[in-house]
């Protein structure tokens, strides 16, 4: 991974405290995984920054790397990688993503 796409990765981490690098956008996801992660995080009214990894290769690519992590979408809270969307699901489920948003600060839907 090139120096700009990881600057890039971490930009985004660091701006943003909730963060999902996902294929598409959050009004137009373009897989179902990353729409279910997108429907969890609207369902909880959790004001995230959805990036689209399809708009660029060396994103797409660059975040497997970053992360090492082999699947998109990928979530972020707090610059803190949490999982992709089976853990996220589970997650959501158990009622442990919601403790995650509160311990971080996070606003949600309670």
């Amino acid at each position: 991974m090139d120096n700009q796409t990881k600057d890039l990765i971490q930009s985004h981490i660091d701006n943003n405290d909730v963060c999902l690098f996902m294929k598409g956008t959050p009004d137009a996801p373009q897989c179902g995984f990353s729409m279910a992660v997108s429907n969890m995080l609207k369902i909880l009214e959790v004001n995230y920054k959805g990036i689209n990894v399809l708009e660029n290769q060396s994103l797409r690519e660059g975040i497997k790397v970053f992360s090492d992590w082999p699947t998109i979408p990928q979530l972020y809270i707090k610059k803190e990688f949490v999982g992709g969307c089976d853990i996220v699901k589970e997650m959501y489920e158990n009622g442990e993503l919601k403790k995650v948003f509160d311990d971080k600060g996070i606003d949600y839907k309670k």
